[in-house]
């Protein structure tokens, strides 16, 4: 296989991954280049046992697994909004859309946050890849089935969360 081209077609994905998992831009750049550069080393032992992605994105999470070893240090989910680009005017409008997006947001993140480790990595993988349950499912080291009810029964406690502050 072509490692440029693996780079090329993968590294959106594993850096969302890995910023998801650290919430530090320039670390999960960091991580992101040395896991390509870990899979350029071993590409030759990849066995098309699972989807590229998947290997890489578990050679991503070792990467996180280690730097949290070194730094020990608990991850918080960064609730910083998006910034437009320099001049750019907004209406009162844009700005009320902005600000009640900004609080959704906040409020999927902090409840997040709370999830137990595999669940909160499910969720975080699924909003943020384009990966499959299956291929979740590998990185995780469940079944793919765990996959699917646990974000299901997950996503329909939001919507009941929602519809109660709607209330």
């Amino acid at each position: 296989m072509e490692i440029e081209r693996i780079y090329q077609e993968y590294l959106k994905t594993v850096y969302n991954y890995l910023n998801c998992l650290c919430e530090d831009e320039l670390l999960a750049e960091d991580l992101a280049q040395e896991t390509f550069y870990i899979a350029s080393k071993k590409i030759n032992g990849f066995r098309n046992e699972c989807k590229i992605e998947v290997w890489l994105c578990q050679i991503a999470k070792n990467l996180w697994y280690k730097e949290l070893k070194k730094l020990k240090k608990a991850t918080i989910i960064s609730m910083d909004a998006e910034v437009g680009e320099i001049g750019e005017i907004k209406s009162d409008f844009d700005l009320e859309e902005e600000f009640i997006e900004k609080d959704e947001r906040t409020k999927l993140y902090t409840e997040i946050e709370k999830l137990r480790s595999p669940i909160k990595e499910l969720v975080y993988l699924e909003l943020t890849t384009r990966l499959t349950f299956k291929d979740i499912a590998q990185i995780l080291g469940k079944s793919e089935s765990w996959t699917r009810v646990t974000f299901y029964r997950w996503k329909r406690k939001m919507e009941e969360m929602n519809q109660k502050e709607e209330q």
